[in-house]
């Protein structure tokens, strides 16, 4: 059997302390030590990127910045505006 190259963990005063211990150590020499952990990742959101002429992102910036909302915000409500606009007049379909 392989013998284990991990070094045993030192033990940490705050979250802090082990923070900037591994900012300099490498986390394999510890690995026997580590504690296994379980989680479920549920991803529920997607971020879409589009491009838009530069021009027209400054203005939206402008506007945004001087409504004091993240350009972001204003992008998506104006986008969702449009579009509940442009679905009322869609035929609809089964």
């Amino acid at each position: 059997m392989a013998e284990s190259r991990s070094r045993p963990m030192p033990k940490f005063t705050s979250l802090d302390k082990l923070v900037e211990f591994f900012d300099t150590h490498d986390m394999g020499e510890y690995w026997d030590d580590m504690p296994e952990v379980h989680f479920d990742v549920d991803i529920k959101r997607r971020t879409h990127l589009f491009a838009i002429d530069e021009d027209l992102a400054e203005r939206v910036t402008a506007i945004a910045r001087a409504k004091k909302v993240p350009s972001k915000t204003l992008v998506n409500d104006w986008l969702q505006e449009k579009v509940l606009e442009q679905m009322k007049t869609m035929p609809q379909t089964a």
